[in-house]
């Protein structure tokens, strides 16, 4: 019996192989980020070292990796995903993460992480929510990339204040101590998943405390890097 392949989440066009979610033709067409620095996804005139910024207050991770910057398709992608429970993306979106990090991997000779952790939800906003919208990108990348992923590695120990509608000092107060580890990551070289990075208050508290409890290092992968 033959299967009805589904359509490309951009284009609407049949899709041979439905597990992609996005055609071949698509995934060429996607708005190409500009030259950005290694370390903080911001752009950058050189894209093999890190930018001034950087070399003047390091982030606590070692490398970004971003499918694109915050505008269409990939926004309203994560947008579909994160506020309209079109859960059915997370395998598509984890695609555009994984090959955005083969490509990195390429040029920059970066190494395998050992496990792999998501920024996560407070329970009431999870609860209210149905899912965590990260979790299930995580689970793929993991099993792609040959890795665990530790589902309750971190959790958010209190309820904050939505990051967007802050500015980026009231985010990195509304942060502090928002976070714990809960397995043990001493020596591990860790990828941290987040949707979106903005100021990147989250993903550097974060990782501040995974290299506290031992973490050899962190990448934060995202599906979008606001510039």
């Amino acid at each position: 019996m033959l299967s009805i392949p589904t359509a490309c989440w951009l284009c609407q066009m049949p899709l041979a192989l439905s597990h992609h979610g996005c055609c071949s033709l698509c995934l060429r067409s996607l708005p190409a980020l500009p030259p950005c620095c290694p370390r903080c996804g911001l752009p950058s005139l050189h894209s093999r070292q890190a930018c001034g910024r950087c070399l003047a207050r390091p982030p606590a991770w070692s490398r970004l990796i971003a499918v694109s910057d915050w505008r269409p398709p990939v926004s309203d992608l994560v947008k579909k995903l994160k506020f309209h429970q079109a859960t059915a993306l997370s395998r598509t979106l984890a695609r555009l993460l994984l090959l955005s990090w083969l490509a990195a991997r390429r040029q920059h000779g970066l190494r395998n992480p050992d496990l792999l952790l998501s920024v996560p939800l407070h329970k009431m906003r999870a609860w209210r929510r149905g899912y965590n919208q990260l979790s299930d990108i995580a689970r793929y990348l993991a099993r792609w990339c040959g890795c665990r992923y530790a589902a309750g590695g971190l959790t958010r120990t209190r309820k904050t204040r939505i990051q967007r509608s802050l500015r980026a000092s009231a985010r990195r107060r509304n942060l502090r101590g928002a976070f714990r580890v809960e397995i043990a990551v001493k020596g591990q070289h860790i990828a941290l998943v987040d949707d979106v990075v903005t100021t990147g208050s989250t993903v550097e508290e974060i990782s501040g405390i995974l290299l506290a409890a031992g973490a050899a290092s962190v990448q934060v992968w995202c599906l979008c890097r606001t510039l």
